[in-house]
């Protein structure tokens, strides 16, 4: 007997939602060529929401939460907040996601800026970032209720290639290359309750929201923003989740501009693509089978629509992937050269150095934590830093059978790049900024796929 049958999770989920727009006058200079130093209004606001993934043989549960913020900074800070979580909540590691937008618009989220214009407001607001996730944690556990997850994916040309070689020759540009595709694959996820009421919606894609670069002075989530608006007021305001793909190479073709209404373009796009896959969707809990044939001008096969059970196995591991390291320099060299260096672009390329060294150690491998969920018919794994699209290109090969969502980003440390073996021969700033030696993507592909293999077996 022919049958379809969606990707599914049936258990107790829940959703909630906290404002985290930092006040105007935070640090917010995310960008080498920025000539400000301080947010001077905001475009839209940021938020954070929480959603929380129950079984009835696993009470405690999978935690994610989805934060309109940029990246990590220092070890410290990422750690100040995760660990504030999972003690509040007692989770064990394994159980938290903190997956991070990657807005360039957003606060600097850095204790160690507290001596730059509009930096005594930082630490206030981590702080007060922490207190929101708990919160929404708190509030998305008290309001779980009997739901199921449903995956499809979609397709958004949004995002597009973006190591353009420079014409005046020597270099790779970061910038829109139209000569090469892009992975282009959306993977959207739809709670709803038994009767088919939405929840929540999940949006894993992969583009770098840079559509608003070092001119914008306003606080913005970029194209996030109104891709939410778009699913919410589709979805009877349920929150929306973004989760942030492998981008490493991957931008929108118009970037780096002060202008919001194309920043909220950007979104629309990619809130149309997430709408087209919501409505292609069964009911929760649905699935087709082939009844018989009918005799028409053609033999016609009629397929019917029948209830299913949707996996109940909700299961997470936290591992590592050891990653050869650069030679790079010592603490002490960088602290040397950042003393002696006047030019405010390349101290501050320094001074990320630096705290991308304080991250590693001083080895010449790195242990980087990943984490792996299953979700019903569906797996998911998060790293820390910014994969190239290959990553999530190869592990939905490999498991071609279910829906992989693959997150940058997502828990910490961050240090950078993750490029593939074939571009470091070239002048590359995704290469020359990694701390990372060539074969890093490679090794962290194959991690994740050892991983995600234990949880299908």
């Amino acid at each position: 007997m022919y049958r379809f049958t969606q990707p599914e999770f049936a258990g107790r989920i829940g959703a909630a939602r906290e404002e985290i727009t930092p006040p105007v006058g935070i640090y917010a200079r995310n960008w080498g060529a920025a000539m400000h130093d301080v947010a001077e209004g905001v475009h839209r606001p940021l938020t954070l929401t929480a959603l929380c993934l129950q079984s009835e043989e696993d009470p405690e549960g999978l935690l994610l939460i989805a934060a309109d913020l940029g990246w990590w900074r220092t070890l410290d800070d990422e750690r100040q907040l995760r660990r504030g979580v999972l003690d509040a909540l007692n989770l064990s590691p394994e159980r938290l996601l903190i997956a991070l937008s990657h807005t360039h618009a957003g606060p600097a989220i850095c204790r160690e800026d507290a001596d730059k214009p509009g930096g005594d407001l930082i630490a206030p607001y981590l702080d007060g970032v922490l207190q929101s996730a708990v919160r929404a944690a708190n509030a998305a556990r008290s309001s779980a209720q009997a739901a199921v997850l449903t995956w499809s994916y979609g397709r958004c040309a949004l995002a597009k290639h973006r190591d353009l070689p420079d014409p005046e020759g020597g270099r790779v540009l970061c910038g829109f290359h139209p000569g090469v595709p892009a992975d282009d694959t959306l993977l959207v996820g739809r709670v709803a309750d038994r009767e088919g009421r939405p929840l929540a919606t999940l949006v894993n894609y992969a583009c770098h929201p840079v559509t608003l670069a070092w001119d914008i002075r306003l606080i913005s989530p970029d194209y996030v923003g109104a891709m939410r608006e778009v699913v919410e007021n589709y979805t009877d305001q349920a929150p929306c989740l973004f989760l942030q793909g492998a981008s490493g190479e991957l931008a929108p073709r118009e970037e780096y501009t002060d202008d919001t209404a194309l920043a909220d373009s950007h979104g629309r796009q990619l809130g149309y693509a997430v709408l087209a896959a919501l409505e292609g969707m069964l009911p929760p809990a649905t699935g087709m089978h082939y009844a018989c044939p009918m005799e028409s001008g053609a033999p016609l096969a009629v397929w019917k629509r029948r209830s299913v059970t949707a996996s109940r196995h909700l299961k997470a591991i936290r591992f590592e992937a050891e990653i050869p390291l650069k030679e790079l320099p010592s603490l002490a060299a960088l602290e040397a050269e950042i003393a002696l260096c006047s030019d405010r672009v390349m101290r501050e390329r320094l001074v990320r150095r630096r705290r991308i060294r304080q991250a590693l150690g001083e080895g010449d491998t790195a242990r980087m934590p990943c984490w792996a969920w299953r979700i019903g018919d569906a797996l998911l794994v998060a790293q820390p830093n910014e994969a190239y699209s290959h990553l999530q290109t190869t592990l939905r090969q490999r498991f071609a059978d279910r829906p992989v969502a693959v997150l940058n980003v997502t828990n910490g440390p961050y240090c950078g790049y993750l490029p593939p073996s074939n571009l470091y021969d070239q002048d590359l700033y995704q290469v020359w900024q990694s701390p990372f030696a060539s074969g890093c993507l490679e090794i962290t592909v194959e991690a994740c796929a050892q991983a995600l293999q234990s949880l299908t077996e």
